[in-house]
């Protein structure tokens, strides 16, 4: 049988309404610094676009003609103005558009995810709500997440609310999303996560563990 910590679930003026099981496979397991530094390493890799260019010979305008004779002048010869030891020449060896990404086994990925979820639970930066609904306004969303204390944070639902979502969108400090959406470098980014009391399941399914 699966160990569980109950913990408190709060309405957004931090007034206790009920608990929720955290399963310790998935929210009591090993902070591993490494594997939590692999999983960063190869998000941010995968976001880089890789679209830096440098020209070269072949792709630089300017005549194929001779700059100086070959003979006579003291100089080192030089086959056209289009060489890289030539101001506005080619560059040797520079950059050309690459794929930076890289594959990462899906077993790392899971122990990484919950690492950092019991890494967050370890430090009492994980907080569980009942629901993350909201009318669409910024200025109300804001109070809210003030009064509930919270003032850079990682908001996570089961299903994506359109309204709370608008809501959130002018929120330089905070990030909503759904569970697909769950990742690590988010959840060391933000100094809190607040997670609905729904999203709790998808979470421990997709760490590949039994809800």
């Amino acid at each position: 049988m699966i160990a569980m910590a109950s913990v408190d679930v709060f309405d957004w003026n931090k007034k206790k309404v009920g608990s929720v099981d955290l399963p310790a496979t998935v929210f009591e397991t090993e902070v591993r610094k490494d594997l939590l530094h692999t999983y960063v390493r190869w998000q941010l890799a995968s976001r880089r676009q890789g679209t830096h260019m440098a020209q070269t010979r072949s792709m630089v305008n300017g005549s194929s003609a001779k700059p100086f004779k070959q003979k006579g002048t003291g100089n080192a010869r030089q086959g056209n103005k289009r060489s890289p030891l030539l101001r506005g020449g080619a560059v040797t060896f520079g950059p050309q558009p690459r794929d930076y990404s890289y594959k990462l086994p899906r077993k790392l990925k899971k122990k990484a995810l919950k690492s950092a979820l019991s890494y967050l639970a370890k430090e009492g930066k994980l907080q569980i709500v009942e629901d993350m609904k909201s009318e669409g306004k910024t200025k109300e969303l804001a109070a809210r997440l003030k009064a509930f204390g919270a003032e850079k944070a990682l908001l996570i639902d089961a299903q994506k609310d359109d309204m709370f979502m608008r809501a959130s969108r002018n929120l330089n400090k905070f990030k909503y999303n759904t569970v697909e959406g769950l990742n690590v470098f988010d959840l060391l980014k933000y100094d809190m996560a607040i997670l609905t009391k729904d999203s709790i399941n998808s979470i421990v399914k997709r760490c590949g563990e039994e809800a």
